[in-house]
């Protein structure tokens, strides 16, 4: 959905989840700002407005489809489930089911034979989207991406305007323009669900890392608890043999101790005098 967000009247966004949205542009090193109670309604009108091009869209057959849902930049673009399905963040989960079958369909690669590799890449995306968009706490959180991304660039046009009056200029600006403040929401909306992802990605590394030295260390353990285990083994069963060869080494050496001893004590040979 956030590929094609309008300009949309009123006061600021939504309050509902606004901490979540704030720690989201936080998160992303963008300054979100506040909300008023009344942003819940202007949010939601803001969302209905792009139904009409949400269904327009909608219709796109089954290549088309295919090459919406791998085209460059599709690895980022993908992680919007609503963009992915072009389907409201408002729908219910009747609306959101029935999106799914349609799509699911029309990009099945056994529906498209002809290109069955870029087939098999939408369907897993329509798929993975729609399994996203059912667990409440993933939907809440591609709601509040959403969210931030329209607040950052409503707080830049703000900052803006502030600029242009302090130096007497007029107070319009580019993104006064619908189109242009569409595509900048939808840049701004892909930004934050890479730069999430890519955090992601980089903690995901982190801890595979640690669990890897964690094992090694573990591995190196075992291994040194094994060969102390195998030298006290060998160190038993030579046992015997070292104490023999001690004993047979004693004897021997009292042996010829005695024997020395003895050789002290032999007389001297007489010599018989001769006439």
């Amino acid at each position: 959905a956030a590929g094609h967000v309008a300009a949309a009247p009123g006061p600021r966004l939504w309050g509902a989840g606004s901490k979540m949205a704030t720690q989201s542009g936080a998160a992303s090193g963008i300054l979100v700002p506040g909300v008023d109670s009344g942003g819940e309604e202007a949010f939601k009108v803001f969302l209905t407005e792009v139904k009409q091009i949400e269904k327009r869209d909608s219709v796109l057959t089954p290549k088309q489809q295919i090459e919406r849902l791998t085209r460059p930049g599709s690895t980022y673009i993908n992680l919007n489930p609503f963009e992915v399905l072009q389907i409201d963040p408002e729908a219910t989960d009747e609306e959101l089911k029935k999106r799914f079958r349609q799509l699911s369909i029309l990009v099945h690669p056994d529906k498209n034979q002809d290109d069955p590799e870029r087939a098999q890449k939408a369907f897993e995306a329509v798929d993975k989207a729609h399994k996203m968009l059912l667990e409440p706490e993933q939907k809440k959180r591609a709601i509040d991406v959403i969210q931030a991304a329209r607040e950052t660039i409503e707080h830049n046009m703000k900052e803006k305007r502030k600029a242009l009056k302090k130096e007497g200029k007029s107070c319009i600006v580019e993104e006064d323009d619908p189109e242009m403040f569409k595509q900048l929401v939808h840049k701004q909306t892909m930004k934050l669900f890479a730069e999430l992802e890519i955090k992601r990605k980089e903690r995901e590394a982190k801890d595979m890392h640690e669990r890897k030295r964690q094992r090694e260390e573990e591995i190196e353990q075992e291994e040194k608890a094994k060969r102390d285990k195998e030298w006290q083994k060998n160190f038993e069963e030579s046992r015997d043999g070292r104490v023999d060869s001690w004993r047979n080494f004693q004897a021997n050496k009292k042996g010829k101790k005695e024997k020395k001893q003895r050789s002290f004590l032999k007389p001297p040979k007489v010599k018989m005098e001769q006439r």
